[in-house]
């Protein structure tokens, strides 16, 4: 095992990093990279980031995460976005390399780093395989690919306190001047056992997601199973998703969601620009115990585009709740409810429907 020291000092001078989506100049990661290239983390031991030292800061950060955020509208360069102090309290990532090329994560355990645990960003060429990855902290999402490209996570299992895999690309108007999307990323035969969400993308994604195949895993436990989220504010896209295979049982919130009104932002949006979501593909998705089977809710201003439902057999408290979708297809979609109000439409374009049923139990 190696353990990583919990003075916090030991991890200055501040380097250039991304914190939740936004350039700046913090404390180093615990293991960190930037520009480099043939790079791997490998091993069949366990890295600990003793990250409970650093925890009770999400308590602290508000006020530099707010000028932090307001930062690009403000006009401050990146260089003048220096942080790295204890008053400012913004917690660094576990493991993270910036604009490398050709990177390998494979075979270790990782367990509680101060926040986001694997958080790649500007990379190209990333294999995440066979990790293990255990953090109860505060916004200690398992795996975070952020403006990456070309990305292979498999085989890798996540007991989380945030989002079990996220797939990001920066917030609000610093997502927007960066302007690099997250794109090509297979996801495969990965395990989340607990987590805000399973397979997650959003809420930042202000600067695109696209190409995104997730097939062959297996959610139990957590608040949610499949989530796509954005709000009013982080504008960007999400394009050509595809969710297939996935079992997904005991979670307590959604099975599936795609929710425009995510509600839980570090920082205000000081914009309403909202975000496209089309194309997307959910299929051969099976479980039982959620509170809510299915919830897509667009923007009445901006409704979702093509989305496609198929092969969905769950249980739930509810089966569907569908609003603001400009187009939505639901094949063999068929959900065992509780007895009630279990669907509900509200402001769909098209809907196709076929092999359509909800049994109340």
């Amino acid at each position: 095992m190696i353990t990583f020291s919990d003075t916090v000092a030991d991890y200055l001078p501040p380097v250039f990093t991304r914190w939740e989506g936004m350039e700046c100049y913090n404390y180093s990661p615990l293991i960190y990279a930037i520009g480099c290239e043939n790079i791997a983390v490998t091993g069949g031991g366990t890295l600990n980031g003793n990250g409970e030292a650093w925890w009770h800061w999400k308590q602290l950060q508000q006020t530099a995460a707010d000028k932090l955020c307001y930062a690009e509208r403000d006009g401050i360069p990146v260089e003048e976005r220096i942080f790295g102090t204890e008053e400012a309290a913004l917690r660094p990532s576990f493991i993270q390399p910036v604009r490398c090329r050709n990177v390998l994560i494979e075979g270790v355990v990782i367990h509680n780093g101060p926040q986001w645990t694997v958080h790649p960003v500007y990379c190209e060429n990333v294999i995440i395989r066979g990790i293990d990855i255990v953090s109860c902290g505060p916004n200690t999402d398992g795996l975070n690919p952020d403006s990456c490209r070309n990305v292979l996570i498999e085989d890798s299992s996540f007991e989380t306190g945030d989002d079990c895999i996220a797939i990001n690309s920066g917030m609000n108007e610093d997502g927007w001047r960066v302007s690099k999307p997250c794109e090509n990323i297979v996801i495969r035969n990965c395990v989340m056992k607990e987590g805000h969400g399973g397979l997650v993308i959003g809420s930042g994604k202000s600067g695109g997601v696209r190409n995104v195949y997730a097939h062959s895993c297996t959610i139990t436990g957590g608040d949610r199973g499949i989530r796509l989220k954005s709000m009013r504010g982080r504008g960007g896209y999400v394009d050509n998703i595809r969710f297939e295979q996935i079992k997904i049982n005991n979670v307590r919130e959604e099975a599936v969601q795609i929710n425009m009104f995510y509600g839980y932002s570090t920082v205000v949006p000081q914009t309403s620009t909202p975000s496209d979501f089309s194309n997307i593909s959910i299929k051969d998705i099976s479980g039982e115990g959620a509170a809510i089977a299915v919830e897509i809710k667009g923007l009445p201003e901006h409704r979702l585009n093509n989305i496609s439902l198929e092969n969905i057999n769950l249980s739930a408290d509810r089966a569907l709740i569908c609003s603001d979708v400009e187009t939505i297809r639901l094949k063999g979609f068929k959900v065992t409810a509780a007895s009630g109000k279990s669907v509900a439409f509200a402001n769909v374009g098209q809907l196709q429907l076929e092999d359509y049923s909800v049994t109340l139990y």
